[in-house]
């Protein structure tokens, strides 16, 4: 296969499933690249499977494309750079440098006048204790990299809680004097007291962020192209369960306009800052008639799936077309009408009966299915549902929610 104008994609999961499925339908050819045999984009496209330390495989890989993306926000921005060298890579390497570290990426939003909670970096239990002195409780501590799901936290409610944070997101020293850092939990007492002897021999790498009263969670999703065209699909409403998200609403309910305002003037700063190419998430939490921005994703979202149903171009489309240099779709809702709404149920852990799905709401609710086998907390796919009113949309939501479970 010759792979010539092939547009290459790190990662082989759902995300790089759809991105494929998008492709497709462009006369685009794609390749996945994973670690694991079983990617679920290896059921749509090429699947090259290996580590992404093989230099060898990584060129093999590489042959031919003309551009590369990526599914998740991880991928080594080392390897993104050398990428860059030879191809193409979008969403640009410092778009990764500046979502990867919690602290460098509030750091940014605040230099683009962009709001964000109080946060402070926190490399050692004596700093944990003066920032919660000094911010407040409750607050959140957090890993500054990895972490997603919920994953990776811990909220300090009050101050005897500090130490069961520190537990939970540090791990111990090991024996030589070295330490192994990560967002895993280290095992309750044993950990706090190994870190309690005192011996902290490198930086924890957490942040710690004021906690937010919000009144509910949103996202603006926004695609900007090589040329540097920025197109928005509307605010979202999201509803999170055990740190998963759950469902997304659009437009967002009763968001007055200068919501919507300052969600994509902020969002329009970073991309335009960064260079940006493809899609961007930034997440927000609403607070009174502001936005206070917790954490942005360079890639496709989660909350961005009903615009594969629900809008005139969904965002793995555009995406795609941002990356390989075509024209950018549309972003408006696909009812015109001034009162219709879209939402996007997420399936976990179990996939009901699939009959159900594609009865329910007098079949209008769209069902994508990414191939996977069922496992707690795992995702198995989603259900979209558009309707002509909101209090239609949620008649439908609840109907869909029953099937869920």
């Amino acid at each position: 296969m010759s792979g010539r104008g092939t547009i290459g994609i790190l990662g082989g999961g759902q995300l790089g499933r759809m991105l494929a499925l998008s492709a497709h339908n462009l006369g685009l050819k794609t390749r996945c690249f994973d670690q694991a045999a079983d990617a679920v984009a290896g059921d749509v496209t090429e699947l090259h499977v290996d580590s992404f330390d093989d230099p060898a495989r990584l060129d093999e890989f590489l042959d031919g494309l003309s551009a590369v993306t990526y599914e998740f926000e991880n991928v080594p921005v080392a390897l993104a750079d050398r990428i860059n060298e030879r191809v193409p890579c979008y969403p640009p390497p410092g778009a990764l440098r500046a979502a990867q570290d919690r602290v460098t990426e509030k750091t940014l939003f605040r230099s683009l006048g962009i709001a964000t909670a109080g946060f402070a970096q926190i490399d050692t239990l004596e700093q944990l204790k003066v920032a919660a002195a000094n911010m407040g409780l409750p607050a959140v501590l957090k890993t500054r990299r990895m972490g997603y799901d919920g994953k990776g936290q811990y909220v300090l409610r009050d101050e005897s809680d500090i130490a069961k944070a520190w537990a939970a997101l540090v791990r111990p020293p090991a024996p030589s004097g070295g330490a192994a850092r990560g967002s895993a939990s280290a095992g309750g007492e044993k950990a706090e007291g190994s870190l309690a002897a005192g011996a902290e021999a490198a930086p924890a790498n957490l942040i710690l962020e004021q906690f937010v009263p919000f009144t509910r969670e949103l996202s603006i999703i926004a695609v900007r192209s090589v040329a540097g065209e920025v197109r928005t699909w509307p605010l979202m409403e999201n509803t999170h369960s055990q740190g998963i998200l759950r469902t997304s609403i659009a437009p967002a309910p009763n968001a007055p306009a200068a919501l919507t305002d300052q969600a994509t003037g902020a969002i329009r700063a970073v991309m335009n800052h960064l260079n940006y190419v493809g899609v961007l998430a930034i997440e927000f939490f609403q607070l009174g008639n502001a936005l206070i921005a917790n954490e942005m994703a360079p890639r496709v979202h989660n909350s961005g799936h009903w615009t594969m149903d629900g809008s005139i171009t969904g965002q793995f489309e555009n995406h795609m077309r941002a990356v390989a240099g075509l024209p950018l779709g549309d972003c408006a809702m696909r009812d015109p009408s001034p009162t219709a709404a879209s939402a996007m149920l997420n399936i976990i852990g179990n996939m009901p009966e699939r009959k159900r799905f594609l009865a329910a709401c007098g079949g209008r609710a769209k069902l994508h299915h990414y191939g996977k086998e069922p496992r707690a907390g795992r995702k198995l796919g989603h259900v979209n549902i558009s309707a002509p009113s909101m209090r239609d949309l949620n008649i439908a939501i609840g109907e869909l929610r029953a099937i869920i479970g």
